[in-house]
């Protein structure tokens, strides 16, 4: 059996807003009714850690009952044939309520809480709700998992190594305005087939083998699985 190719997918908000979740702010610079600087920075946190508390059970709330789409399920019809890795922007689990079983978090995880002591205490967090009282094994208070604005993305090394080695890149829901994410393009190895997935095709700069297929994930990610699936079989 031939290898398979190595496909790395950068996932952005618009898959997830398919499934009914926002995350990330609208055009008028609110996330959920709520502005970036209070939900969604250190300084915000240190303002009112109850209001950020809140925000994010509410984010959780609304997580638990969502569902995966068709573009999510395309995704994981992939790993048959190839060896998918996704690097999602987004916070919530809905890869990997799809079942897809390489998922790397750029963002922090909504479902996830951490020790505001020690950043390598990671705990999940059971249900929605995250308590002002909640203490980690040092006893320091637990905050979201959540790389905040003016923070540090510390899967970032992880994801442009991931990108470079790829042989495939999908790029699904994202208007590559947002970095470093956005950067990770640039990392990719010349020749390498690049997709691009979005009714809104982002600003990218023209390159060799880069195919924009302007459809929301739902229709278009179903459609290039089919295709890739065709060229991983030799049409088989």
């Amino acid at each position: 059996m031939p290898k398979r190719l190595k496909l790395v997918v950068l996932s952005g908000a618009g898959i997830s807003a398919e499934s009914g979740l926002k995350t990330f702010r609208d055009s008028n610079g609110l996330w959920e009714n709520h502005r970036i600087e209070d939900v969604a920075t250190p300084e915000g946190w240190a303002k009112d850690p109850d209001l950020v508390l809140e925000f994010y059970n509410q984010r959780r709330k609304q997580a638990l009952s969502a569902q995966p789409n068709a573009g999510h399920l395309a995704l994981k019809s992939l790993e048959v044939y190839y060896e998918v890795t996704i690097i999602t922007q987004n916070v919530d689990n809905l890869h990997e309520k799809a079942g897809s079983s390489n998922v790397i978090h750029l963002h922090g995880e909504l479902f996830k809480s951490r020790s505001t002591r020690d950043e390598n205490l990671v705990y999940d967090i059971k249900g929605w709700e995250l308590k002002r009282t909640d203490r980690c094994e040092k006893g320091a208070p637990l905050r979201p998992h959540i790389v905040w604005f003016g923070e540090a993305v510390p899967m970032m090394e992880t994801a442009v190594e991931l990108t470079h080695a790829a042989d495939i890149l999908i790029i699904v829901g994202t208007s590559m305005v947002v970095y470093p994410a956005a950067g990770l393009i640039d990392y990719v190895r010349p020749g390498v087939p690049i997709y691009v997935v979005d009714p809104n095709v982002p600003d990218i700069r023209p390159r060799k083998n880069l195919t924009f297929i302007p459809e929301p994930a739902t229709t278009g990610l179903s459609r290039l699985a089919e295709q890739l699936i065709v060229n991983a079989t030799g049409g088989a």
